[in-house]
């Protein structure tokens, strides 16, 4: 028999999650971040992701703060964080943007380092 379930929904400072899936094995799930808002500076100990940019541009930041690397994201392509990958994204302030994460399960495996909402330190939504 197949489950037809509502997806989960977390609303996040910058925007806000869609987990369409969380099983032992992976997580699917889509975020959808502001115009000008941006995640935390943060890497996952043990998590592995790949992100597809639906619509919108996404900024990218690989490195620590003070010293990452910016990439442009276009709708269209997509990209894998490995584990200790230190990491931001952001939404240009003309638009938001839509990404596809499929991940390994562990959705609490966050360390973050920098947060514009005052959530440094924590693993909070």
């Amino acid at each position: 028999m197949i489950d037809v379930v509502e997806p989960r929904f977390v609303a996040k400072p910058w925007g806000h999650e869609r987990i369409l899936a969380h099983t032992e094995r992976y997580v699917g799930k889509l975020l959808h971040i502001d115009p000008g808002q941006a995640l935390s500076v943060q890497y996952h100990r043990v998590k592995d992701e790949t992100l597809h940019v639906l619509s919108g541009t996404l900024i990218l930041e690989i490195g620590a703060p003070g010293e990452a690397e910016r990439v442009v994201v276009p709708a269209g392509r997509s990209f894998r964080l490995v584990p200790g990958t230190i990491h931001r994204f952001t939404a240009p302030g003309d638009s938001g943007c839509d990404l596809f994460e499929v991940s390994t399960p562990e959705l609490d495996d966050v360390v973050r380092l920098e947060d514009r909402y005052g959530r440094e330190g924590t693993n909070e939504p």
